[in-house]
């Protein structure tokens, strides 16, 4: 699978690596904790199993309007097999404009949470498979309820089947 991700400005991303590591010291799940030299905080746009050989001058157009404005704004909590803790990205409509546009150039992407309905942009904080309680809200870092605002500056993809990324813009 490969993914098309948004990167944060650096101050944005020094941010979230402060939340990551505020969690990590408070024992709760957090992605800091995740040393692989890929992990970085950023933002999904879609997922596909492949890309057709033809779509990268299309994508490359698409993302060339970077950089974008970006809000956090408030938490949110994905429960499944995995529960997921996030900071949410306050959609605006240069950000949903393009999350579609990338959508539709990787049609074979088939998972429905990146559906344009469906999508919901976030940063992932932390993920645990130890249940919904392991993030009490009493106890969340302070800069989760501050509002932020940054720029989204760069897109890559991370390919998961070679754990490599490679810069898109």
């Amino acid at each position: 699978m490969r993914t098309v991700e948004l990167l944060p400005d650096g101050a944005t991303e020094a941010r979230v690596r402060r939340v990551w590591a505020r969690l990590a010291e408070l024992g709760m799940p957090s992605l800091a904790g995740h040393r692989h030299a890929t992990n970085r905080p950023h933002l999904t746009l879609t997922t596909a199993s492949e890309w057709a050989w033809d779509v990268r001058p299309a994508l490359t157009e698409a993302l060339s309007l970077l950089p974008l404005p970006l809000r956090l704004e408030g938490t949110l909590r994905f429960e499944g097999r995995t529960s997921v803790l996030a900071w949410g990205v306050v959609p605006d409509a240069g950000l949903v404009a393009l999350q579609r546009q990338v959508w539709e150039l990787l049609p074979e992407a088939g998972n429905p949470l990146f559906e344009p309905e469906n999508w919901v942009p976030h940063l992932s904080l932390g993920r645990t498979r130890s249940g919904p309680g392991s993030w009490p809200p009493e106890l969340l870092p302070s800069e989760l309820s501050e509002p932020w605002e940054g720029r989204f500056a760069a897109a890559r993809s991370y390919d998961s089947e070679s754990r490599t990324v490679e810069r898109l813009i």
